[in-house]
């Protein structure tokens, strides 16, 4: 890792002229299990992953910010009083500077291996690189938990996309060999041992190359319908509401909107059960859950694609102990849970079935669960 920090401080020099005053990393996250529940304030279970993205900083004298990255040529440059007005990819970074209420410049530049568009939650990794940094310079004192909200309200307010608390926290609270259990009501964080390695388990990830993006009606539309369950029940959010209460007053709601609801509060149910499995060592349970999970999202939440269906049955039918989609949706990757000797066989299944299909070329690759954002230089 400190090669890629070596070389963000490098490219930053290279672009602004000097040496920056330190490099700060964050991880991307997949998700194991918990989709769409955080912002729903339900459960999730992420990992930090060891792919990380990488930000090189130093305060100005004046009020400018300059932003670059190895994502474009072009270095943005906006005074701080503008930064809310950010747009395209630099309003993930210059976002948390402005919820952050940054009071100086900077000069900022980014380089990543997360993949972007996969759901590995690359806009995070960008945002708690960004926040952690950034207050340590100015001398906020900014906790972790406040920073995963920082990088929240930045995503929501500035970037634009509704999404929950999950992949910051995991971003910033993320440990090793350790999954982040996340009570997004009352931002509690368990890290449970995740015991993989022990059980000769790795995670692989399938990234469909199918890109999406969460700040489309897509996921706008989700979130709505799950805020228009809560209405009709009425209840705070859907984490209030159980299966049977659901069930009993499914006349309140159209078809549409009761599936929404359905998936957040078995999926709730799934995470709390995939968290007693994981402590027993119970990974057939485990796969079990995942495919489930799977599933829901595909029929309740149709948020699932044709190349992640492929991914996830391929995978089952070759080794996988469990597989499901991961992150937002309409694209991205799936994961699957598997036995580090069967790992060739299912990486080539897929290949060899999106081939037949007529789909691009997927990346596979395994990741293991990471420490959360750090200073590296």
């Amino acid at each position: 890792m400190l090669g890629l920090a070596k070389k963000t401080a490098d490219e930053f020099e290279a672009k602004f002229g000097y040496a920056p005053t330190g490099v700060w990393s964050a991880p991307g996250r997949v998700n194991i299990i918990g989709e769409h529940t955080d912002y729903n304030e339900g459960f999730v279970l992420p990992i930090a992953i060891n792919r990380a993205t990488y930000a090189a900083i130093a305060l100005r004298e004046d009020d400018t910010a300059r932003v670059a990255s190895t994502f474009s040529d072009a270095v943005v440059e906006l005074n701080i009083a503008q930064l809310g007005e950010a747009s395209g990819w630099a309003a993930y970074p210059l976002g948390v500077a402005h919820v952050l209420g940054a009071s100086k410049g900077f000069d900022l530049f980014i380089d990543s291996d997360v993949p972007v568009g996969a759901g590995l939650s690359s806009s995070a990794a960008i945002e708690c690189a960004v926040a952690l940094g950034l207050d340590e310079l100015l001398g906020l004192g900014n906790d972790r938990r406040a920073l995963a909200r920082i990088g929240q309200r930045a995503e929501n307010e500035v970037v634009g996309a509704p999404t929950g608390i999950m992949d910051q926290s995991a971003s910033l609270l993320g440990k090793v060999d350790h999954a982040v259990f996340l009570d997004c009501q009352s931002l509690e964080v368990e890290n449970v041992a995740l015991g993989f390695a022990a059980a000769a388990l790795e995670v692989v990830i399938i990234d469909t190359r199918v890109a999406h993006r969460l700040n489309d009606g897509g996921y706008a539309a989700r979130r709505a319908a799950c805020e228009a369950a809560a209405k009709a029940f009425e209840v705070p959010s859907l984490r209030h509401l159980s299966l049977e209460t659901l069930e009993a007053g499914r006349e309140l709601v159209d078809d549409v909107t009761y599936r929404r609801a359905r998936h957040i509060i078995t999926e709730n149910d799934r995470v709390l059960s995939f968290v007693a499995a994981l402590k027993l060592g119970d990974f057939k349970r485990c796969g079990e859950l995942m495919v489930q999970s799977h599933v829901s999202m595909r029929d309740d939440f149709e948020i699932s694609v044709d190349e992640l269906d492929t991914a996830v049955e391929t995978s089952m039918r070759h080794g996988a102990v469990g597989a499901r989609m991961t992150g937002g949706g309409f694209g991205g990757a799936s994961i699957a849970l598997c036995p580090i000797e069967k790992i060739s066989d299912l990486t080539n299944s897929v290949y060899a079935e999106f081939e037949l299909l007529g789909y691009a070329r997927p990346d596979i690759f395994t990741v293991n669960a990471a420490d959360g954002a750090t200073r590296q230089i």
